[in-house]
């Protein structure tokens, strides 16, 4: 059997055995895949993750099928049990491509239009690695990022954000192989959409070179070839015919099920196979060049990377060194928006850590969040600071790209809008990794601009997510320590989320009291009556009201919570130091905060949209100022 019917028939009777799963584009962009593979795609199995590999990303990731089956072929540890287990509990072969789950996965994919957004970030981390670290003599970082994707990638909003922003920086080293097969899961393309794709990429400052048959592979490698010769992305149009050689070809009912029995045994006569996950040793031998030839590339960059430190010992300890993230310091008395002081752990962040950079959504300016040495660019591949545009969705994806790249990575906006981020933001959770989302304008507070700039419901969908730390900080110094465990996490995401109104610092915070998720940050005077459990600027608002209880001869505790996260990693008896049982507790967030309950059956929350005011008339309407928590408090104590 030739090789490429060997993916074929191994992508198709993974989705036979699971009775679940996408056949036809295995058998449409398996050619593709394998002029990839076999011709351009610099891999070592043996060292999955090393530096310079490129890389490849299936951003239509209901082709995982075939993906399995050439991550099997060309040696990455699938076995063909693996793939018999396509889709079953326990498998290293689930349903999409999931990174650190399976050998050889380079991103987690199937929301469609992600993968292909969050190669963009991938080649971005090239760029800006290359301009610092490549000498003439030493090429580091010289990556190609590949992307497989298909028309319902193209249709995704996310991607073509992602595609404008790619194009205006010139990405040179960004390679997409669009699976052009006119046909997605309800029907054909054009009853959905009528866009000229050659056109559509040009206009975003994207080379289109067009392939008219998707089973030609000499024309396929001669295009690969040709897209590495511009210095812009590359957008390879191949078309392909969806379940191709089966009774189904070009039909969308082998998009998204598993042949019928009939169907299934006329596909393996076409392609001459008898036994399901058969593979022949001159196909495995055949497969084994892609091993021989990146091992002879991983040992000549190890040899190279020797070199380098000799001569450039400074840029290979920055590279290879583990960085200790420092504390910035702020004055007790600083009474300022916590926006402002992220800002200034941003810069001085940048100043210790050579591969962190970011930017924000076109809000700059509001948000404080701007990465270091100007503006990432061209003609200014030093700049680390990234204008994304007004593209959130995007965004969000590029800065999981970058961070999959070994970069320290941000982006930022107004927590409103990380409802546009949230795709992303789940799947970063998921994989795993230490992205870095900063939001600013976190409540009513944020006034004038109204409700539709006012976040309700978001802090609570955020902290839905599981793995992803949302941190919420009450003042300077709970910032600085948001910061700090951002950087250092390597296992989950953070979400930092800012005020703009000013708050007072207190000596009572620190970083090891953050890193608690929760702490006494001021305690009652003698018998605690109440605990006030409060984030953010309410925390400020909390010790205000604590000193009015008093005069009522109520003795308050005020605890901040920067983080549940983190709360919901500590001890039983952690948390009861800080709810002592029989004491009633008022939570307070100007926000829906109805994980709250957890904690306690008294919630101070908002559960209506906010209004268009000042910020502070907003707060007393609201009654989140001292008086409305005072009010609130007497009420529950019955006083």
């Amino acid at each position: 059997m030739n090789p490429v019917n060997t993916l074929r028939a191994l992508g198709v009777a993974q989705v036979q055995q699971a009775n679940s799963g996408h056949p036809g584009i295995v058998l449409g962009a398996a050619p593709m895949l394998h002029t990839l593979w076999m011709n351009h795609l610099n891999v070592y199995p043996q060292e999955p993750t090393w530096v310079n590999r490129d890389r490849f990303v299936l951003s239509a990731g209901h082709g995982s099928a075939l993906y399995y089956a050439m991550l099997h072929l060309a040696g990455f540890g699938l076995t063909i049990d693996d793939l018999k287990a396509f889709r079953q509990w326990g498998s290293k072969t689930p349903g999409h491509p999931e990174y650190k789950h399976t050998p050889g996965v380079e991103a987690t994919t199937g929301p469609l239009g992600q993968g292909l957004s969050m190669a963009v970030g991938m080649d971005i981390a090239r760029a800006s690695l290359a301009a610092r670290y490549n000498k003439p003599e030493y090429s580091l970082f010289d990556y190609y990022t590949y992307v497989l994707c298909g028309d319902g990638d193209l249709q995704e909003g996310v991607s073509m954000e992602a595609m404008s922003l790619a194009g205006h920086l010139g990405l040179d080293h960004l390679i997409v192989l669009f699976d052009s097969n006119d046909i997605q899961l309800d029907g054909p393309v054009v009853d959905s959409a009528s866009d000229h794709i050659k056109q559509k990429v040009e206009a975003m400052n994207w080379a289109h070179i067009f392939v008219e048959d998707g089973t030609d592979e000499a024309a396929i490698h001669a295009a690969i070839t040709f897209a590495k010769s511009f210095d812009q992305p590359v957008l390879i149009e191949v078309k392909t015919v969806i379940g191709h050689g089966s009774l189904l070809a070009g039909n969308s009912e082998s998009h998204g099920a598993p042949f019928s029995n009939d169907a299934y045994l006329a596909l393996k006569q076409t392609l001459g196979v008898k036994d399901d996950f058969h593979v022949e040793p001159s196909v495995y031998k055949h497969f084994a060049q892609i091993g021989v030839e990146g091992k002879a590339a991983y040992e000549a960059y190890v040899s190279l990377f020797a070199s380098y430190k000799d001569n450039y010992p400074e840029l290979y300890d920055e590279l290879t060194k583990q960085i200790t993230t420092p504390m910035v310091a702020f004055d007790n008395l600083l009474n300022d928006a916590t926006r402002n002081t992220s800002g200034k752990i941003i810069q001085e962040l940048s100043t210790r850590i050579p591969y962190f950079l970011g930017g924000s959504a076109d809000l700059t300016k509001s948000t404080k969040a701007k990465g270091a040495d100007g503006d990432f660019s061209i003609a200014r591949p030093t700049g680390r600071n990234i204008n994304f545009g007004v593209r959130e969705h995007a965004m969000a994806a590029i800065v999981n790209g970058m961070t999959l790249s070994g970069m320290k990575a941000f982006g930022s906006g107004f927590l409103i809008f990380s409802d546009y981020c949230k795709p992303s933001m789940r799947l970063a959770a998921l994989m795993r990794i230490g992205s870095i989302f900063v939001f600013t304008h976190d409540s009513i507070a944020v006034g004038e601009d109204g409700p539709t700039h006012q976040p309700i419901e978001q802090l609570s969908g955020l902290r839905a997510i599981p793995n992803m730390n949302v941190i919420r900080p009450a003042n300077a110094t709970e910032t600085a320590a948001a910061w700090k465990i951002a950087i250092d996490s390597d296992t989950n995401p953070t979400t930092i989320v800012l005020t703009r109104q000013n708050v007072l610092n207190s000596s009572a915070s620190n970083y090891f009291n953050v890193l608690k998720g929760a702490y006494i940050i001021s305690p009652e005077k003698e018998h605690v009556d109440v605990v006030l459990f409060a984030s953010g600027s309410e925390v400020n608002a909390s010790i205000e009201a604590q000193s009015a209880l008093i005069e009522a001869g109520i003795d308050a505790r005020v605890v901040s919570v920067p983080s549940l996260f983190l709360l919901k990693q500590q001890t039983k008896e952690y948390l009861q130091t800080l709810l002592p049982q029989d004491v009633p507790v008022l939570a307070v967030e100007m926000a829906s905060a109805s994980e709250y309950y957890e904690y306690t059956k008294h919630v101070m929350n908002i559960n209506i949209f906010g209004a268009s005011a000042p910020g502070n008339q907003n707060i007393k309407e609201y009654g989140f100022d001292a008086a409305g928590i005072k009010v609130r408090v007497l009420e529950i104590l019955k006083r």
